[in-house]
């Protein structure tokens, strides 16, 4: 990983996940502590409980893109519609040129309900899937991109992120390489995952599932709680954003290939990406001010990452996982809790964990399970993903 990092701008944020729909809506739940997670209907099992976004069904894609139809496109345009991000790029694209805007979109599933619809449409005895089933406008990992950039009136580079659930984080490490190369000027960036039976029931055969909400970091924590969110910023160079944008600092992964689905013990490869974005940011370890947890309420994820963050941090940074608001959003996680980052840095907000009345009394650093409010100039976010892939992204005000 580099060692030095050209911070770019966060210009314009929008969100939608179980917390709510818009900026507004995300910065209300976590200040009141709203969580999202709710029982689960009879589609979701064999989850308990999920965090499933709200009115995604009555979205209607525009006509001329009507090809694109699926679940994950269509949370994709339910935030895009939010917090006036279509104007914002709209006006970015006036002052660029279409041509150097790139668009790089995190996921880890894309439109895969679609492919499971059409299986159970298949006539009886057929093995072929229906002749209306479009599988690269909706399944392919590039439905997602293409959608996007169609969307937006843009014609840069556009790069699909399938790291696991390093997707949505990793898209900001990419697009902020792709510009300080000259490929772009700007770049929207961000993750979308949806809800499908092979995600539910894929947790489900490992037995991470929690039978309640998820309740990262607490002692008697039992499990994850899959969600699904969009997530989509609009990242420039600071001279073309308002003075006050939270800023981009650095950005660092890893892939420590410990075990398929196993975090490493010690957190090796999650260390490593937390030190690469720290250099990257050129940061020591004491002036963060808070760390966001990947935090998925698994037993062994969040004592590696007790391990990981103490080893570099000590008890000295408050931390906390917002995934009890969201439930595990896959590979838009890294993109939501990003957004979520910017706003904690607006706000002078750590947000504590949800539903956690004990600490794991085996943990070291300082989880918060309480919301604190504290100046805060800069922030790390982490995420953590299947097969060993890590990142972590630094945000915060310019110095």
């Amino acid at each position: 990983m580099p060692t030095s990092f050209t911070p770019l701008a966060l210009s314009a944020v929008t969100a939608v996940s179980a917390m709510g729909t818009g900026i507004a809506a995300t910065r209300r739940a976590l200040h009141e502590r709203l969580g999202g997670l709710r029982p689960a209907s009879p589609e979701d099992r064999p989850a308990a409980f999920v965090g499933r976004v709200e009115g995604v069904d009555s979205v209607a894609l525009p006509p001329e893109l009507a090809r694109y139809n699926c679940r994950n496109n269509r949370l994709a345009e339910m935030a895009l519609l939010q917090d006036g991000f279509l104007a914002a790029v709209a006006e970015a694209r006036e002052r660029l040129g279409a041509t150097r805007i790139a668009v790089v979109m995190g996921t880890s599933t894309s439109g895969i309900a679609e492919t499971e619809a059409a299986y159970r449409r298949r006539p009886e005895g057929s093995f072929e899937l229906p002749e209306d089933f479009d599988f690269a406008a909706t399944h392919d990992l590039f439905s997602l991109p293409r959608y996007v950039r169609a969307r937006l009136g843009l014609a840069g580079p556009a790069l699909t992120i399938s790291t696991a659930c390093t997707s949505g984080a990793r898209a900001f490490l990419e697009a902020a390489t792709m510009i300080s190369a000259g490929l772009c000027d700007a770049a929207v960036v961000g993750g979308v995952d949806t809800l499908c039976r092979m995600t539910v029931e894929g947790f489900g055969s490992l037995a991470l599932l929690a039978p309640g909400p998820t309740r990262p970091c607490a002692a008697d924590r039992d499990g994850i709680t899959v969600g699904e969110a969009a997530a989509f910023v609009l990242l420039t160079r600071p001279q073309d954003a308002a003075p006050d944008a939270v800023q981009l600092l650095g950005a660092g992964a890893s892939s420590d290939g410990h075990h398929m689905s196993s975090p490493h013990p010690e957190g090796l490869g999650a260390v490593s990406a937390m030190r690469a974005a720290l250099d990257a940011a050129q940061l020591d370890a004491a002036q963060i001010d808070y760390i966001n947890l990947h935090g998925t309420g698994t037993r062994a994820n969040d004592a590696m990452e007790d391990r990981a963050v103490s080893h570099l941090f000590g008890n000295a940074v408050p931390c906390s996982s917002t995934k009890g608001w969201t439930g595990h959003t896959l590979g838009a996680s890294g993109a939501l809790e990003a957004v979520v980052a910017a706003l904690c840095l607006q706000d002078g907000l750590v947000p504590g964990c949800l539903g956690v009345e004990r600490v794991d009394p085996e943990f070291q650093a300082d989880v918060a399970v309480e919301n604190r409010r504290a100046p805060l100039r800069r922030v790390l976010s982490n995420s953590f993903g299947f097969g060993g892939s890590n990142c972590s992204l630094v945000l915060g005000h310019a110095a």
